[in-house]
Parts: C-alpha cells; structure tokens; sequence
C-alpha cells in the first residue's frame, strides 16, 4: 500500500509515518508534502498512491484547494487539528476525519475501513467515495446511506450497512454498528431515524428500538402477540415488537406475499 502524506508539520509528518510503520508493515510512504502547490504538482506528475493522508492547513492554504486544480481519485484520510471541515471533507474522498493528536487505534481504524472498502477493487477508478458507496449500497437515493458520528475526538464516516440497530434510552439516541459491536451515541431521535431510513431493512420495533433485519438472531413469541427479538450484536434491554406493531413485522420480514402464506403466529 503506497501512502502519500501531505503534512506541513514535520513533526506531525514524523509521527504519521511511525505509526503507519506500528500499524501497516506493508504501506510504505512514497513522498511527504508540505503545500497545496507541492500536492498538485506531485499528483499531476507521479502515479496515484492507494491512500492519502491529508492535513487540511497547509503552509500555503487550505488542502481543499487540491481538489480544484487536479482530480483526487485516491481516498483521503484527512488529518486536523479543528473539526468545522468534516462535512466538507466528505464530500470528497475522505473515508475517515482523524482530530491532532492521531491516536493510534483511530488510525489503525481508518487503515482497516480503508482495507475493506478498496482492497477488492483497488484497480478500479471509483472517483469519490460517495460514488463508491452509492454504487455498491443498492439503495434508494432517497434513503440515508450514511451518517458521521463522533467520539474520542475523532469523526467517523459509517455505512448503512455496518448498522445492526439504533435505541434510545434517557432521551439520547445510540447507533450500534455490526463490525464491532460498539454504540456511540448520535444526534437523531428514533422518530427522525424512522424517516431517514430504507424501510425494507430497517423496522420499528417499539419507541425504543429500530433494528436492522441483519440484526436478527433469534425471533420468540411473547404474551399478548408480541413478539421477543434476540439481535446481533446482544442489547442491553429487550428488544419486543408492541402487539399493535406485530403483523406488520412479520410482513416485513416475509414480504406482504409471504406473510399471507406464512403459518407463524406470534404467540396468537
């Protein structure tokens, strides 16, 4: 893996380096920039490296202006002291938004997305990852697709498809994603989420948890035709779809032509 480091700290560039060198054995850094002017004509003169890790001030202004004078078709970690930029750094190709001083579990995170997003089509010219993701995610466009969340000092880029299930408890709404496990806490109620959200994956339970249909691991029937749901990763509360919300669930699972022939009855 060939990694372009575009730093004016040398002493940020030095510890980029060191930690790529703890984290990845094979990425091998091919060149350390200090400006904007140093990035474009390195882009527009060597072939594009496999990621970037970018500083978003540079020595000579902001590393936005990149992307305006040559394309960026390589993916972006960008690496800042300040997070007002995170929004606008998505919207090129950034795959995650580290804040100074770079941890190194964040990176190592970061390397990792950036392993399972690319590697399988790391000769492919994709453009900007929001491209990617569109093109792989199947998706209605009019469905979110994706969300940034924030912890630890760092923003992350999450993809619909890494979500198991969101839950509210005391008035504050969590995401708890497949690949880890973890929850982090997220700034849309259930209610919002609900509109938000691909209604053939996602389904609300109750007015505390909506779940993804890969979240299921096991379905029990429950008193009063309700109906108990054992989720992957496990939740910290019972996960039970209300009696008035039961048939509609199991069409969801089914699809409305399955469930008239299906002979599950939840308890009834």
């Amino acid at each position: 893996m060939k990694v372009l480091i575009i730093e004016d700290e040398n002493a940020a560039a030095r510890r980029l380096e060191k930690l790529l060198n703890e984290i990845a054995p094979d990425a091998s850094v091919v060149d350390r920039i200090e400006s904007v002017e140093g990035a474009v004509a390195w882009l527009q003169s060597h072939p594009k490296p496999d990621l970037i890790l970018l500083d978003i001030h540079l020595a000579d202004g902001s590393s936005f202006e990149i992307f305006q004078h040559v394309k960026v078709s390589s993916p972006v970690i960008f690496t800042t002291a300040y997070d007002e930029h995170a929004l606008k750094a998505f919207k090129v190709n950034a795959i995650d938004y580290l804040l100074k001083p770079i941890k190194a579990h964040e990176l190592a995170a970061a390397i990792e997305k950036h392993r399972q997003i690319f590697q399988a089509t790391a000769a492919t010219d994709y453009g900007t990852l929001a491209e990617t993701l569109r093109q792989n995610s199947g998706q209605p466009s009019q469905y979110m697709r994706r969300m940034l969340i924030r912890f630890s000092g760092s923003i992350r880029l999450v993809d619909m498809s890494d979500v198991a299930y969101f839950y509210s408890r005391d008035k504050i709404t969590f995401v708890v994603l497949r690949s880890t496990g973890k929850r982090y806490p997220i700034e849309h109620p259930l209610d919002r989420l609900e509109q938000m959200l691909d209604p053939t994956v996602f389904f609300r339970l109750n007015r505390q948890f909506i779940i993804s249909i890969s979240s299921i691991r096991e379905m029990h029937p429950y008193s009063k035709s309700r109906i108990k749901v054992t989720l992957e990763p496990a939740a910290d509360s019972e996960a039970l779809v209300s009696t008035e919300r039961s048939a509609e669930f199991k069409r969801w699972l089914v699809g409305e032509q399955g469930a008239k022939n299906s002979e599950w009855e939840a308890g009834e």
